[in-house]
């Protein structure tokens, strides 16, 4: 079906122009984003992903025009114009229209717009994963608004996939300022060792994702031993496990590192059966 999009209290198809060249999201990227899925009659934890938008809308300098309460209600009306059990990706955005009067590089807070876009995209099922390490690094709080979901961050991301892409990988790899595992370009990472699981803890640098700390909590109730911690490249090349999570793909094992085959393992399949369990229970 082709794509929807509520913009200034209708729903448009396709894709529609929604900014001009005298836009200030356009020059100035004063753009925030989140992404929401719904699948198979879920939208697994959609009104957290609603609520980030929010969040990084304000700490962006820009104003909401809708609540998170309201967002979420227009993300539902749009998953319900799809036929019931469509794979979807939900993606609200916020953005300046114009800059401040006195400093134009500064977004002024009250032209923010916003707009809800609902699309197809199938659910990436488990299978072969390559990672390796990147040489692009996640930014410093002090360099970058890292504390949002901003789309001014996505080009690095996409410099890292450069790489793992002419390298033959599927994605890559990104350390912090401090050489210490940030997450992959796209998404974050966990390794197992002796049956627990590890995950990179928060440090500023990049989102602790909604389905990361989700599967977190689930794990850590099913009795399995979660360490949020600094984890350095050599214990992701030592790991007995080492799989992924994110919005867009949830729970997914990695198969490869560099040179190094795996196999999916216990944790991880612990792991994606009781995000599973818990999605649809």
């Amino acid at each position: 079906m082709t794509p929807i999009h509520f913009i200034d209290g209708k729903w448009l198809e396709g894709n529609p122009p929604i900014l001009g060249p005298m836009t200030h999201a356009t020059w100035m990227a004063s753009v925030v984003f989140d992404g929401g899925r719904a699948f198979d009659g879920v939208t697994p934890d959609l009104d957290l992903h609603c609520r980030r938008l929010v969040d990084s809308a304000r700490a962006f300098g820009l104003k909401p025009v809708h609540s998170a309460e309201e967002v979420l209600e227009i993300a539902k009306d749009g998953i319900g114009r799809f036929p019931a059990g469509t794979h979807l990706y939900v993606r609200p955005m916020l953005w300046a229209e114009e800059g401040a009067d006195k400093f134009f590089v500064m977004p002024n807070p009250d032209s923010t717009r916003f707009c809800c876009s609902v699309h197809e995209a199938p659910m990436p099922e488990p299978g072969d994963f390559s990672i390796c390490l990147s040489s692009i690094r996640r930014p410093e709080p002090s360099m970058a608004p890292t504390n949002a979901k901003a789309s001014c961050l996505y080009p690095n991301s996409g410099r890292a996939l450069v790489e793992a892409a002419e390298g033959g990988f599927d994605n890559a790899v990104v350390l912090d300022g401090n050489g210490n595992v940030a997450e992959l370009a796209t998404a974050n990472i966990w390794i197992a060792k002796d049956g627990a699981a590890h995950t990179p803890a928060a440090n500023g640098t990049f989102l602790a994702g909604i389905t990361r700390n989700r599967v977190a909590k689930l794990l850590r109730a099913a009795g399995v031993t979660v360490h949020e911690r600094t984890i350095t490249w050599d214990e992701v090349l030592a790991a007995d496990e080492v799989f992924t999570t994110g919005n867009y793909i949830k729970v997914l094992p990695i198969t490869r590192v560099e040179t190094r085959d795996l196999q999916p393992g216990p944790v991880y399949r612990q792991a994606r059966k009781l995000y599973w369990d818990w999605a649809f229970k």
